[in-house]
């Protein structure tokens, strides 16, 4: 019964992030004692914002996956292939990890509850489910007979570590970035954004390359717009890729959007979803930020005295909009330029993961945006782009028993926690 309680919860509740945003503005709310009125509004708006947040991502992601069909034919490229794969993986172990997930986030709050160096509660939930499959693959991987309570008990102290160790790390650069203290940064990009915030006053400084007022010829002007510079460059990367890729593949994939439309009309068409998938998902992150910080309040004054809540990285974008571009283009280039290398010397045939190019190329320029301008935001993005393509490289094989996609999936801090879990579990390795 409990076992099931919680699996439920995992289910329901940390896989659902708009409900729990919702649940956790309620809680905020009633705990200040404000009228019912609005705690339900409250709630109903963080709920909302939310899932207008992930209804944004959802537009532009579905034309990233054809950006990336697309980049890949261009380059001739073809997946690695693997005998496991992480369908089969989360079929075998997907009970276990909503345990690892419940528990972990239980052993979580009462770090931060009772260890005064921890500060933010993570409520990133969906990447909550990443990295406990990521934890438990690799531990499956370090020892195969492991058995179901092991791997719970194991996973959840590992998971319970990250997320709280992972906001604390990066809280000094998250408060110049947003400029307060009002929330904290919960991602497994933080790595990427954290070099990217110590390296960037190498290579400029905010005030003299600040993004976010570039002086631009008047003809240019236009691009300080972020949506209208958003649609024009990723149109021509769009076009550039569709002359090279093959031309049955295109056609096929314009026909999934619509039966009848023309390929390069579909090109354009995939550059504007994007740019308004991300006007979309900004406004749905203002929109929920109203609600969470005041509303978190209650939960850090009752609940877990003196905590914070640690968020996802699109939170970070509205800082800088402008470096987001410039981070994701950076990394993208970057990705690119080592996925010839690597072809060429016949090391390992990457492919290009265009939403971990975005989400942390795109959170790696705002920090470094924050600490050296554009120079630095670009100093993000390519340092995002390596370790996706230095990550994808060695995890891949690192993952082969179990779940190997993991490594085309993977943002910065997976890579880190595989690869540091598997060197200290080498010497006990079965």
């Amino acid at each position: 019964m409990l076992r099931d309680l919680l699996i439920w919860i995992a289910n329901n509740l940390f896989n659902q992030v708009a409900i729990l945003i919702g649940l956790i503005v309620l809680l905020g709310y009633a705990i200040q004692g404000k009228r019912s009125e609005e705690v339900v509004a409250g709630a109903l708006r963080a709920t909302i914002g939310v899932l207008i947040l992930f209804i944004g991502i959802d537009v532009f992601v579905g034309g990233l996956l054809s950006f990336q069909t697309v980049v890949s034919s261009a380059f001739h490229l073809k997946p690695p292939q693997a005998t496991k794969t992480l369908a089969d993986f989360l079929r075998t172990n997907g009970s276990t990890i909503a345990l690892i997930i419940t528990l972990g986030f239980l052993i979580h709050a009462l770090l931060v509850r009772f260890v005064p160096f921890f500060r933010y509660v993570y409520l990133t939930g969906h990447l909550m489910f990443w990295i406990s499959v990521v934890v438990a693959a690799t531990l499956v991987e370090a020892f195969p007979k492991i058995t179901p309570a092991a791997l719970v008990l194991w996973g959840s102290i590992i998971v319970a570590v990250y997320w709280s160790v992972q906001p604390m790390y990066i809280a000094r650069y998250m408060r110049k970035v947003i400029g307060s203290d009002d929330y904290g940064f919960g991602h497994t990009s933080s790595a990427g954004c954290y070099l990217a915030a110590r390296l960037a006053p190498y290579v400029g400084s905010k005030e003299k390359y600040d993004t976010e007022r570039l002086r631009l010829p008047r003809r240019l002007a236009f691009f300080k717009d972020v949506n209208a510079s958003t649609a024009l460059v990723i149109g021509v990367i769009m076009l550039l890729a569709m002359l090279f890729a093959d031309k049955a593949l295109v056609a096929d994939q314009a026909k999934k959007f619509n039966a009848t439309i023309d390929p390069w009309v579909w090109g354009i068409l995939v550059a504007l979803r994007f740019a308004a998938g991300i006007a979309i998902l900004l406004f749905g992150v203002r929109m929920f930020l109203a609600e969470i910080v005041p509303a978190f309040v209650g939960v850090s004054d009752r609940i877990i005295p003196g905590s914070k809540p640690a968020l996802d990285v699109p939170t970070v974008f509205p800082s800088a909009p402008t470096a987001v571009m410039v981070g994701f283009l950076s990394s993208t280039v970057t990705f690119l330029i080592l996925m010839a290398i690597f072809g060429a010397a016949g090391w390992f045939t990457l492919v290009p993961p265009m939403i971990m190019l975005f989400f942390p190329g795109g959170g790696a320029g705002v920090f470094g945006n924050t600490y050296g301008g554009w120079r630095g935001a670009a100093l993000g993005g390519v340092i995002n782009g390596l370790f996706l393509a230095i990550g994808q490289a060695t995890a891949w094989g690192l993952l082969s028993h179990t779940a190997p996609e993991l490594a085309t999936l993977g943002d910065p801090d997976w890579y880190i926690i595989i690869w540091v879990l598997r060197a200290v579990l080498s010497p006990f390795k079965s």
